[in-house]
């Protein structure tokens, strides 16, 4: 209610009982009041009575929440299903207009804020994370495969003549797909080992560089977070490269955001060389349901350019989603989370360190990946595929996600693209391993949990090898024998 409105109550309710009221409400609206005027995210999280308050005074800025609104269009925020209008606090346009995402809708005042507000709460986030110089950024309304793919995209118009990408091999399906998808020709570069570590052929992606011709190259496309024993790329070098070479430099952060050792690596390589955008997901950095990324880059009017190419309107989903968390959250809660999210990798090292010792295995020393750990399965009959593989499974049957089993020497294809040693991101890798990763959310209990289950699949996995062992030698003993006795 208006000063008025508040007014008009004290005829019905003593003006002490209605003043405390209003204060009470003016409290919501000195934060909603910071949010609209600095754009970045407050400090400490709002209450969700806050965030709703906030979300309904947008939601009846659009037109389709007009009391007596006459619509007779052909896309008017119509909603057949009341559950559905609610879930989306009926906020029904989206966002963006046809020509560009970024855009503001006439008909929609409050979704097109609530998109300007989330950019801009994204933004300082990004920034806290450790990308100081990071100048503009946009929530994309589509998981991070195809956010690099509208990157590639928006480079074509640049680059006509290119049709080659530069990409330090990272055995990961969507990333690979959207150089497919956008219609370019990928030129793998295999890694080299260093120790446990598979790291940047910084040499062969020169050498690649100079054998194409810079002009035929539409960018090179890194990686900052990646399974282990594959290390982050070293992107200072590479950007050094494409700013020597004129070429444009794609970094795929998906779930780089909750690494200050990834965000840092971003931050150096715009500051020594060239990084024209980085790409992050949504729900791997925000816990957020799957469906989005941010966008976000060092040259604003780029960053703008790769908004427009978006074509048509978009859903407000993701926006709206990252943007209630956030305001939950806080910038001292994402920053808490962030902390703990270290403390539990080093927590997760130490117990896979012991687990592996305990089973005459060993901790893959990877200590450039800030993020996942790679635990060697020499034991496990490494040259038996089956046996490897059926460890994973083990582990998916006792309700354990997110775990990595990696035999060695699968092959795959992919678009007519043939992998040796896929998973592995290498071609030979030295052993099998099984990876588990420390990311954003994981809780104590979830890595105790993990191990004691790993601790009893590997028991049990190694009983079955040993009967099958036995059985396999009392066979070859009777054949042994049956021969002597012919």
């Amino acid at each position: 209610m208006n000063a008025e409105n508040f007014g008009s109550s004290e005829r019905l309710v003593a003006a002490a009982y209605v003043r405390q009221g209003a204060q009470g409400r003016r409290g919501h609206e000195l934060l909603l009041r910071a949010l609209l005027e600095q754009g970045k995210c407050p400090e400490d999280g709002w209450d969700e009575s806050t965030i709703e308050l906030f979300l309904h005074e947008l939601a009846i800025m659009d037109s389709n929440n007009f009391l007596g609104n006459c619509g007779v269009g052909e896309r008017e925020g119509r909603v057949a299903s009341g559950l559905v209008a609610r879930r989306h606090y009926r906020l029904i346009h989206g966002i963006g207009r046809s020509g560009d995402i970024s855009a503001v809708q006439p008909k929609a005042a409050g979704s097109s804020l609530l998109n300007k507000l989330t950019n801009s709460v994204v933004l300082d986030i990004i920034k806290l994370a450790g990308v100081r110089t990071v100048t503009n950024c946009f929530v994309v309304p589509m998981a991070t495969g195809m956010s690099l793919t509208l990157c590639f995209l928006t480079l074509r118009h640049k680059r006509p003549k290119a049709k080659y990408i530069i990409w330090p091999r990272i055995d990961q399906k969507s990333c690979f797909k959207s150089m497919i998808t956008a219609g370019f020709e990928p030129v793998v570069i295999e890694n080299v080992l260093e120790g446990d570590e598979l790291r940047t052929n910084i040499e062969a992606v020169e050498a690649k560089i100079k054998a194409l011709g810079a002009e035929n190259i539409l960018c090179v496309h890194s990686t900052t977070s990646c399974f282990a024993p594959r290390v982050p790329d070293r992107l200072e070098e590479l950007a050094v490269i494409c700013a020597k070479y004129d070429i444009p430099h794609i970094v795929n952060n998906a779930y780089g955001v909750q690494s200050s050792k990834c965000m840092h690596l971003i931050q150096q390589g715009a500051r020594v060389g060239r990084i024209d955008a980085f790409v992050q997901s949504l729900d791997k950095n925000f816990m957020v349901p799957v469906g989005g990324a941010i966008i976000a880059g060092f040259d604003a009017s780029f960053i703008q350019e790769i908004s427009k190419m978006y074509p048509g309107r978009a859903s407000a989903s993701p926006s709206l989603d990252v943007l209630i968390t956030l305001l939950s959250l806080g910038a001292s809660g994402y920053k808490q989370l962030l902390k703990e999210r270290k403390e539990m990798f080093s927590y997760l090292s130490s117990g896979l360190k012991k687990l592996a010792d305990t089973h005459n295995e060993r901790l893959l020393d990877t200590p450039h990946n800030p993020i996942s750990l790679a635990m060697s399965l020499k034991n496990l009959d490494e040259n038996n595929d089956v046996a490897v593989t059926q460890l994973g499974s083990m582990l998916f049957t006792r309700q354990v996600s997110g775990a990595r089993v990696v035999p060695c020497g699968s092959v795959q294809t992919v678009n007519n693209y043939t992998f040796k040693g896929f998973m592995s991101h290498s071609n030979d890798y030295p052993c099998a391993y099984l990876n588990a990763a420390s990311a954003i959310g994981i809780k104590k209990q979830d890595v105790d949990v993990f191990l004691k289950r790993l601790d009893k699949c590997l028991k049990t996995s190694r009983k079955e090898g040993n009967k099958e062992k036995t059985v396999n030698e009392i066979c070859d003993s009777n054949t042994g024998t049956e021969q002597l006795a012919k």
